[in-house]
């Protein structure tokens, strides 16, 4: 943060030192030399203001929640049937908070920030065990970072899927917590959060934006089994709109989100056990593998054959959207 803070002061005083630059040239006897001074010294002048608050603004985006959040009511019993409902949920989990791709979810290996992309600083997904930030948090703090994108110290989470389990039900929420607690403990630490100022240009600019979710203002319910409710809160729920987009059209490659086709364009030609086989086996009605971006694994842990009917029944019924540009 405070290094973050020293470029930035950084740049204000060059944006300075080119308008007085500006300023002096507007004062030349030369108009060559006043004309282009001015152009040249005002131009950079106006881009470093425009980065400094562009910067800002992403520095209190990634520092400060966008909102007032209130107490969830929820209550976690830990009973065996609710730790073992939590356990499906948390296969969603393994790929991010897991190094070993299976349980216990003792954090990443892997620094989501890193790559061959622009320096935007260190990110790894924390260890989720007893054994880690997990053993200091309340369980409404637990909930708010799940559903909310708010960690425990106050700050937006990044790359955390909230904007999906934001719409996660009160019961799904406390099993998935009771789950947490009650894995084996390990004692890992993987590296905290670091990002440049570069990253924060990008949640500045909107471009790569923060997990942070607006509050939940009442109780979520699970809708019943065999409806389409069900199935679109199963689509919703899991995660499905982070590859897929809102309205389940697709997202192009290029972006920060992974890009996943157009299912409202895909899945209404299928019939459901066409859809059972996806997740069973990750093949789609051609016997041909799916792409190693969809997580069909974890999903297959995760849900049983009634959700994944539930699932087809919701997405069967849509209308054929546009694939998002």
């Amino acid at each position: 943060m405070l290094i973050n803070i020293l470029f930035l002061i950084l740049i204000l005083v060059l944006a300075v030192v080119f308008a007085l630059l500006a300023r002096a040239a507007w004062r030349s006897r030369f108009r060559v030399v006043r004309w282009l001074g001015v152009l040249l010294s005002g131009l950079l002048a106006l881009v470093f203001i425009a980065v400094c608050v562009v910067a800002a603004l992403g520095l209190v985006k990634l520092n400060t929640a966008p909102y007032q959040y209130k107490a969830t009511n929820i209550s976690v019993t830990g009973t065996p049937e609710q730790v073992e409902q939590g356990a499906r949920k948390a296969e969603l989990c393994v790929g991010c908070h897991s190094t070993t791709g299976k349980f216990p979810l003792d954090g990443s290996s892997e620094n989501f920030l890193g790559g061959e992309g622009p320096p935007l600083g260190i990110l790894y997904a924390p260890n989720l065990t007893p054994g880690g930030p997990l053993k200091d948090m309340s369980d409404v703090e637990l909930a708010r970072a799940m559903r909310e994108g708010i960690g425990k110290n106050g700050r937006p989470l990044l790359v955390m899927p909230s904007k999906a389990l934001h719409n996660l039900s009160d019961e799904d929420t406390t099993a998935l917590i009771a789950f947490l607690r009650a894995q084996p403990a390990v004692e890992r630490n993987p590296p905290e959060r670091q990002t440049t100022l570069l990253a924060a240009l990008l949640v500045g600019a909107g471009l790569f934006p923060t997990s942070a979710q607006p509050p939940i203002e009442g109780p979520i319910i699970t809708p019943p089994s065999g409806t389409v409710e069900k199935g679109r809160y199963l689509v919703y729920s899991t995660g499905c709109i982070d590859c897929h987009g809102d309205n389940l059209a697709g997202i192009p490659p290029g972006g920060f989100a992974p890009s996943g086709p157009n299912l409202t364009a895909i899945v209404p030609k299928w019939n459901q056990q066409d859809l059972i086989n996806l997740f069973r086996n990750g093949k789609d009605p051609t016997g041909r593998m799916i792409s190693e971006g969809m997580p069909w694994q974890e999903y297959n842990a995760a849900l049983d054959d009634g959700e994944l009917k539930d699932m087809y029944t919701f997405l069967h019924g849509l209308e054929e959207q546009p694939a998002n540009q």
